[in-house]
């Protein structure tokens, strides 16, 4: 966004914070006080948010519903999203506005997609949409829908479908896809399941992919588990967080062409305690910058590069669902060198995680009633 649209929307959350009711939750922080505030409820396990040029907030619901949150109101949900296969972990999932959204009115959404017809394989996977947002009063439409990516092997399992989607530096999309509760697809290197793609933004390949023998030409990286969360660094560096199966949820930095080891390295265990694959390390699949034992399973991901709140620059944020926390790792260049936990207990299952232009940090919790919450410096 341009310095003057980022400016008024930062002006129009923090006039929208100051006139919420007091619903505030305060912890102490490296920081100082932070305060929780709730400035939307009643939202059907919110998914995704995004930050409009006008200051008013997109937000997605894995039931299928894309919504409008302005001055605390959630408007009617957005004509034209597709059909969503919404049952276990599936449904409508992450969302990204592209760069030149302002004349474009383009935006992503992943989702979990059933096969369309019988000429498709059977089953559902994870997709991704292309279309033109068109806002009308508290609702809007989306134009010109296009599928534009799908992943390449559906099945019918209802776990494990990721998903978000980042829009690199160079316009490219980065998608994150889970193993679809196949542990074995992640290092099946023609199946995009377990696995990092990049594509264009019409879902062509870029022709600088990774290009190790055997792969299949969307993927980035292979060997991931299930990543609920993934941004860019303002450097260009993605950064993924992904669940463990019991412990082993992983904060990694994927890299072109590289394998993350799921499942035959893993600092995790089966849910019935019996050890998956061959132990932490394995020459040739990559170490996770940071894990988590016993899990928090994180979702959602941001760094925090705004000035709101003092020493926190350049640190990475997460959410914790079944934590049920805000986690801040502390970042040393490439390194992640700390860790500091938040409102544990307290605002519930944390789905999604972004910075606001405003500094403050924005929240959604996964529940049948989940709220969006707003946190900044106590009296901000």
């Amino acid at each position: 966004m341009t310095d003057h649209v980022s400016v008024a929307v930062a002006t129009a959350l923090a006039t929208l914070a100051l006139a919420m009711p007091a619903q505030a939750q305060t912890v102490e922080s490296s920081a100082g006080n932070l305060s929780a505030t709730v400035i939307a409820e009643g939202l059907d396990h919110p998914w995704a948010l995004g930050f409009l040029p006008d200051g008013r907030v997109l937000v997605t619901e894995r039931s299928g519903q894309l919504r409008v949150i302005n001055n605390g109101i959630v408007g009617e949900p957005i004509a034209g999203v597709p059909d969503v296969y919404d049952q276990g972990q599936g449904g409508l999932l992450d969302l990204a506005l592209a760069p030149d959204f302002e004349t474009s009115g383009r935006i992503y959404l992943t989702f979990a997609e059933r096969a369309q017809d019988a000429g498709q394989q059977r089953g559902q996977g994870t997709a991704l949409l292309s279309a033109r947002l068109v806002l009308e009063g508290d609702g809007g439409r989306l134009e010109d829908p296009q599928v534009i990516f799908r992943m390449n092997r559906f099945t019918n399992s209802n776990r494990h479908f990721g998903s978000r989607v980042v829009i690199g530096n160079d316009g490219n999309l980065f998608v994150t896809l889970g193993d679809r509760g196949d542990q074995d697809r992640a290092q099946d290197l023609g199946d995009l399941a377990g696995a990092i793609v990049r594509i264009a933004p019409d879902g062509s390949v870029p022709a600088d992919n990774p290009t190790p023998e055997g792969w299949a030409p969307e993927l980035w990286s292979k060997g991931h588990r299930n990543p609920q969360g993934a941004t860019l660094r303002a450097d260009g560096a993605l950064f993924t967080v992904e669940h463990g199966a019991r412990g082993g949820d992983e904060v990694n930095m994927p890299q072109p062409g590289a394998n993350y080891g799921w499942p035959v390295i893993t600092y995790g265990v089966d849910y019935s305690g019996i050890p998956i694959g061959e132990g932490t390390e394995k020459p040739g699949l990559e170490q996770p910058l940071h894990y988590w034992d016993p899990s928090i399973s994180p979702s959602g991901l941001d760094f925090y590069e705004a000035e709101l709140i003092p020493g926190w620059e350049g640190d990475l944020l997460s959410g914790g669902l079944s934590g049920q926390v805000l986690v801040r790792l502390d970042m040393d260049g490439d390194e992640i060198v700390g860790e500091e936990r938040l409102f544990a207990g307290q605002l519930g299952r944390i789905r999604d995680v972004r910075v606001g232009p405003d500094g403050a940090i924005y929240l959604l919790t996964d529940a049948d009633n989940g709220r969006l919450i707003r946190v900044a410096p106590e009296g901000n």
